[in-house]
């Protein structure tokens, strides 16, 4: 699916929040953070783009939805209601959902998404797969089994709501603890670097693990917003160029990110 927005448009891409990955006032603190930056955002006048977890984890059940984060979504309710619509593109730790997300006003995509700004082109994804058959960035066994259609149905036959997201909650525990989703850069940096010099993409934005960058190179430009949950650090896109920003929730402020690794080739 492809978007077309004008020049002027003012848009943050944020990923890798990860509500509910930390203690009870760690999750409030980072609740809180987000919450400014779509209060300065609509004061700005930013669309909000989110790429992919967002929480950790979350399951939708038919008439259940996790109470994780509500006054956070409702506030982004808010936002959706009185703004550009938030484009939200479902990650390895958020893709079970019923529609709750739609309900609220969000655009959701599953797998990527094609936003044309004037005349470049930017490929906006999670991280962890595209969803089609762009160069190849398979998402793993392991993933691929757990959004299976026939694999949902099972599971929530045979586990109720809160112990079906109790157990996603471990899981998700335990590819942070074994490194499963993140600390290793080089997968996608090839993978972005490929497809950059093989299509008419200019620029592609993602996150999921976790380490903010930017790749330059003579053929386009790599974006890694980083994690917001640990760095507060995301892609802005305003008055037509892109930066990696951090956000600082006690000044309101957006900052340029000063330790970005780079290439130019």
């Amino acid at each position: 699916m492809q978007s077309h927005l004008p020049a002027s448009q003012k848009i943050l891409f944020i990923s890798d929040v990860h509500l509910g990955a930390f203690s009870a006032q760690e999750n409030q603190q980072l609740e809180t953070d987000l919450i400014k930056l779509i209060d300065y955002a609509e004061e700005q006048s930013f669309q909000i783009v989110l790429l992919g977890d967002l929480f950790d984890y979350w399951i939708e059940y038919p008439g259940f939805t996790p109470s994780l984060g509500e006054k956070l979504l409702r506030r982004f309710q808010k936002f959706n209601q009185n703004n550009e619509t938030t484009l939200y593109i479902t990650g390895n730790h958020d893709n079970w959902t019923l529609g709750h997300f739609a309900e609220l006003g969000f655009d959701v995509e599953p797998n990527s998404r094609i936003l044309h700004i004037n005349s470049h082109k930017i490929l906006l994804l999670h991280g962890d797969a595209t969803g089609n058959d762009i160069s190849n960035l398979t998402r793993p066994f392991l993933h691929r089994i757990i959004r299976d259609g026939f694999f949902l149905k099972i599971y929530r036959a045979v586990l109720p709501p809160r112990a079906g997201l109790k157990v996603m909650q471990k899981f998700s525990q335990f590819t942070r603890f074994t490194g499963g989703d993140t600390d290793d850069i080089t997968p996608l940096n090839n993978w972005t670097k490929k497809v950059l010099n093989q299509s008419d993409i200019d620029y592609i934005i993602c996150g999921h693990d976790h380490s903010p960058r930017c790749l330059n190179y003579d053929f386009g430009t790599y974006f890694n917003t980083g994690a917001f949950c640990h760095h507060k650090t995301m892609v802005v896109y305003n008055n037509g160029r892109f930066k990696l920003v951090n956000w600082n929730s006690g000044n309101q402020e957006l900052t340029l990110f000063q330790n970005q690794a780079s290439a130019h080739e």
